[in-house]
């Protein structure tokens, strides 16, 4: 009877290690889900940070006749109907212009402006960027442009600006980052601190 007791206290010591490792097995399966995760997450930022560098290079490079390109940032907890508001009024003031191609070009850039907006309920939570205007090709002929997207992390600039150019100095902010490092040294005869 001894020996099987010896027995039956293998078994359940077995069972045990092989729950133990069981649990193990799960801890590791998701560690390594979670590095999976990060790292798809790591992944699809760098993507996006590569797409706003080659939008900002493709913005710096248009060029338009006048005052015809808009840009137009709207920050998390901005107002669309704010925004809209003060584009009627733009389109009042536009208006005015004497030249009657830059008046059209500069109300048409406002009109689609107003248009875009109407896409949305209300700001993204990271924010709004837009571009639009008429900008010339390497030909030498007008192109109508509109871009507006939600960048990857939220902007804290509020833009508008109507110019012969897009103004993209608040994008190239988003690429900076964050990250903050520090260096601590110590020997036998003091610490040294940098941040």
């Amino acid at each position: 009877m001894t020996a099987t007791k010896k027995h039956k206290s293998k078994k359940i010591s077995g069972s045990s290690t092989a729950h133990r490792f069981q649990i193990l097995v799960l801890l590791f399966a998701q560690f390594f889900l979670y590095l999976a995760m990060a790292d798809a997450h790591e992944t699809d930022k760098n993507i996006e940070i590569w797409k706003i560098k080659k939008l900002i290079k493709a913005l710096e490079a248009a060029r338009g006749n006048g005052t015809s390109m808009i840009s137009l940032i709207m920050p998390p907890r901005d107002q669309i109907s704010r925004v809209t508001k003060m584009l009627g009024d733009e389109f009042g003031t536009a208006s005015n212009i004497k030249s009657r191609v830059n008046r059209q070009s500069v109300l048409g850039a406002i009109t689609s402006a107003q248009q875009r907006l109407k896409l949305y309920n209300k700001v993204p939570p990271n924010g709004l960027v837009l571009y639009t205007g008429t900008i010339l090709t390497d030909d030498g002929k007008e192109k109508k442009v509109t871009i507006d997207f939600e960048p990857f992390r939220p902007i804290n600039a509020s833009l508008y600006l109507c110019d012969n150019k897009f103004h993209t100095e608040a994008l190239s902010e988003l690429l900076e980052s964050d990250d903050k490092f520090g260096f601590i040294v110590m020997d036998g005869n003091g610490t040294l601190l940098g941040r």
